[in-house]
């Protein structure tokens, strides 16, 4: 059996004296889909964080792809998240003075060894034709429906055929028919490229889709 593409033992982040992962443990293999439910406040969008490189002032241990994360510089945390990483942002962090097709390419252009703009831009519109938004290529991000936001942000995680998507609430402005594609687009990711994928998620479309549901409370994972 392959190794873990996520490996987290003994997990805690604390913010002051609260601590709001607290002795968490969890392994997600190459191509499972992992659904995380839990109340608002829990830490789930804290652990997709920890999980992503994003945040390092944790506790335990934490492995992206075997590698640990603890003791790795900023240069060389920002390099494996960029090279291997999807995310998915619940307030969807799109870049208003690009267009559409700019910031799907975002990715693209952060590759030490990436494609040439040709190749990227075209890139960018199959990754925006597969979330239904190729007609919206060269459109300014400030007059763009939540829904759309939340599409584009999609594409961009998924443009650079990522070995692990981290999803906060991916579905959560979409409506019923958008999301059970935007589900599909995960689906195909995890068969084509063995992609791993973790949605933190309060939809009750995405659990049925998922291999497990955990649920996050009192800073551990268990069952939901």
């Amino acid at each position: 059996m392959s190794a873990p593409i996520v490996e987290l033992t003994g997990l805690g982040r604390k913010f002051g004296d609260r601590a709001v992962l607290s002795n968490l443990d969890l392994s997600v293999a190459a191509g499972e889909l992992v659904a995380i439910v839990g109340a608002s406040g829990s830490g789930k969008t804290t652990l997709l964080h920890v999980m992503g490189a994003l945040d390092s002032a944790f506790t335990g241990e934490v492995k992206l792809f075997g590698q640990s994360l603890k003791g790795l510089g900023d240069d060389a945390l920002s390099s494996l998240r960029t090279r291997t990483v999807g995310f998915v942002f619940q307030s969807f962090h799109l870049l208003e003075h690009l267009r559409v097709v700019e910031n799907v390419k975002l990715p693209l252009w952060l590759l030490e060894d990436g494609p040439d703009d040709e190749v990227a831009e075209q890139r960018a519109l199959d990754a925006l034709s597969a979330v239904g938004l190729r007609d919206r290529a060269n459109d300014a991000i400030g007059p763009l429906s939540g829904g759309e936001r939340q599409r584009i942000a999609i594409a961009r995680a998924m443009v650079h055929a990522p070995k692990l998507i981290l999803a906060d609430e991916p579905t959560g402005n979409l409506d019923a028919e958008t999301g059970a594609s935007i589900l599909g687009l995960f689906d195909q990711a995890r068969k084509q490229v063995d992609c791993g994928v973790i949605v933190v998620t309060h939809d009750p479309r995405v659990a049925p889709r998922a291999d497990r549901v955990l649920a996050l409370r009192e800073g551990r994972l268990v069952p939901a």
